[in-house]
């Protein structure tokens, strides 16, 4: 009888440990909600996403180097594997990367010029051709019985001209903030390379801040480092290609349909393409309304190869390319475009991915070592 007591005894401290072991879950899972509510409530009164991003601003320079020697870095330790001297390295490859930077920009920046000034000419041709396009909606709808077509008419015109206008009269002041832009970016580019050259040379004593951890943390801290080196250079690279394939193959396949200033949509789609999802269609919307601008087959024929290009992209080159390195449900990635998107624009879309590849390998590397959500009660 006494064992058997025993034995009930253990089934009730077992089933005790196990519900305590969910309520705590329970617990971290609400910790967090609140600590990130709490963060976005202190962001909204200390404005600290402003303050961060002046931050970034007066350090982009040196962001900008980081990442370039990060990721230059691989290329010069495979050189210094060859016997190769670390400083000789980084300058071949600066130099081989400076070379390609210098031939690309001459022979793309005077056609993208000229067909830039051809896409502000014709601008006006394009809102006109809008206006035709809905003022025969219009007139085929006839009267429309109890709702005010005529008034709705001449609002929507109203709207289109005084955006038209305002585009026209502002195109003298955007063009000086875009060339005051250019400038401030290509000094800081010009910089950054400057830090990131150094950096590079060095790049291997990144590794002894490691030092200053405790022993026993230096080891996890270094396979959580190496891991999400991994996924998001994979990432990076992946990405660059694409978008490189995007804006070849696009700008082709516009010049071939006859769409004007192919090479500025092209630029478009492919820095667009970036954005998971909704990418492409940000991309491809202003190259199709400008193809059914300069006629129906145009439209048409622009609209073929965005759809051919993405079909190709999504279902051949993405996997290939980039090998399903973030593994992130397209869920999540969603939510991470709609979170960042909504704080830091496009540029937080674009690196929302990223970002939320980078917390999941965290999240995923503290769950396997100190079980927080696994299922696995027995493993204790």
């Amino acid at each position: 009888m006494k064992d058997i007591k025993k034995e009930i005894d253990k089934e009730k401290v077992n089933d005790v440990l196990v519900l305590s072991k969910k309520i705590l879950k329970i617990l971290y899972i609400v910790i967090i909600i609140a600590g990130i509510y709490g963060l976005t409530i202190i962001n909204k009164e200390w404005k600290l996403t402003h303050f961060i991003l002046e931050c970034v601003k007066i350090v982009a320079p040196l962001f900008l180097g980081l990442i370039i020697a990060w990721l230059f870095n691989p290329m010069v330790s495979k050189l210094e594997k060859r016997g190769i001297k670390r400083g000789i390295g980084a300058t071949l490859v600066y130099a081989a990367f400076i070379g390609i930077l210098v031939l690309v920009i001459s022979l793309i920046i005077p056609m993208m010029s000229d067909q830039l000034n051809d896409f502000v000419k014709m601008i006006p041709n394009v809102f006109d051709s809008i206006k035709n396009w809905l003022e025969g909606i219009f007139n085929k709808m006839g009267d429309g019985g109890n709702v005010d077509l005529v008034g709705l008419k001449d609002s929507v015109f109203t709207k289109i001209e005084l955006y038209a206008s305002g585009l026209t009269e502002g195109l003298p002041t955007a063009s000086i903030n875009l060339i005051r832009a250019l400038f401030s970016g290509v000094s800081t580019f010009a910089v950054g390379l400057i830090i990131g050259f150094f950096l590079l040379i060095g790049f291997d004593n990144f590794n002894n801040i490691l030092t200053f951890l405790p022993r026993k943390m230096q080891k996890d801290t270094k396979a959580l480092g190496d891991e999400i080196d991994g996924s998001l250079r994979k990432f990076v690279q992946g990405t660059l290609i694409l978008a490189s394939l995007i804006f070849v193959v696009s700008s082709i396949g516009f010049w071939i349909c006859g769409l004007k200033s192919p090479l500025l949509f092209g630029l478009f789609c492919g820095i667009t393409n970036v954005i998971p999802f909704v990418g492409p269609y940000i991309g491809g919307i202003p190259a199709v309304i400008v193809g059914l601008s300069q006629g129906p087959l145009v439209g048409i024929g622009v609209l073929v190869v965005i759809v051919i290009v993405q079909f190709i992209e999504g279902n051949f080159l993405q996997p290939i390319v980039m090998s399903k390195t973030m593994k992130l449900h397209p869920v999540t990635i969603m939510l991470g475009l709609l979170v960042c998107g909504h704080f830091w624009g496009i540029v937080g879309m674009i690196v929302a991915t990223p970002i939320v590849a980078t917390i999941k390998i965290i999240w995923n590397y503290f769950d396997d070592k100190y079980n927080i959500l696994s299922k696995g009660e027995n493993k204790d």
